[in-house]
């Protein structure tokens, strides 16, 4: 059974608007997700601290990311690439469209720390776009670039044990996604019309399917019948003893 989560409206200024995510525990290990369109620098340098803050650019995206942070790090994060930020005991940074007037079409993830991570060194994990695996199936393409699918696995090995995979489906196409035991899941449509075990969601729609983590493994069918259409798919094991670790510059960001 699935749960129906409201995703909220986020505005800043002309030059960001996101659908965003925010469920508690609901979505444990993540925090929470915003699927995002950024043209313009939006948000100054600020800071992050125990849990971990992840870019993943969407294939579409007009433009790359430029990433600065106070550990050192700057690179660019290209269409279909992604950048794991661990925040740690702490760090600071900034993102901004790599280009001028053209707009990143992007997820902003948080995700939770195990609590003996919390408060380790930060540290960042980089994935180029033409090293996240893929898998071709009959009528869907399925980028792996967190956790694994079918014989696939991306090569970052992160400090919290998750999955998500970018889901591209053909009108008429059908996949069926095994959930592990103990394992909680949930789905975010992106573009187009998707029915997830039978139920059809589009990202206009500000709602989403949440799976709760429960002791028997399960599937989530997700098909596309009036159209291609994209979402993506995320899981994790929730984490136990689970404490906030959500900084007071996250709250502000809600």
């Amino acid at each position: 059974m699935s749960v129906i989560v409201p995703l909220q409206r986020m505005n800043r200024g002309s030059h960001f608007r996101a659908y965003s995510l925010r469920s508690d525990d609901m979505i444990a290990p993540f925090l929470g997700v915003d699927h995002a369109w950024m043209n313009g620098p939006t948000f100054p340098p600020h800071p992050h601290e125990g849990f971990s803050a992840v870019s993943y650019l969407f294939l579409d995206s007009e433009t790359g990311i430029n990433n600065r942070d106070n550990i050192g790090t700057h690179n660019l994060i290209r269409p279909g690439g992604l950048h794991w930020t661990t925040a740690g005991r702490g760090v600071i940074h900034e993102e901004v469209p790599a280009e001028t007037g053209k707009t990143v079409h992007s997820l902003q993830i948080f995700v939770d720390l195990p609590p003996e991570r919390k408060s380790i060194e930060p540290f960042p994990l980089m994935l180029e776009p033409q090293d996240v695996p893929v898998v071709q199936l009959p009528g869907v393409k399925v980028r792996v670039p967190i956790g694994g699918f079918a014989d696939a696995r991306s090569p970052l090995s992160p400090p919290t044990d998750v999955t998500m995979l970018d889901i591209s489906l053909e009108e008429g196409a059908k996949l069926v996604m095994p959930v592990a035991a103990d394992h909680g899941a949930f789905v975010m449509p992106i573009f187009g019309t998707a029915v997830v075990n039978d139920q059809s969601f589009e990202h206009n729609d500000l709602q989403l399917p949440v799976f709760p983590a429960q002791g028997e493994p399960r599937a989530i069918v997700i098909q596309a019948p009036h159209g291609t259409a994209k979402v993506v798919l995320f899981s994790g094991r929730p984490l136990h003893a689970q404490t906030s670790s959500i900084s007071k510059e996250f709250h502000h960001a809600l």
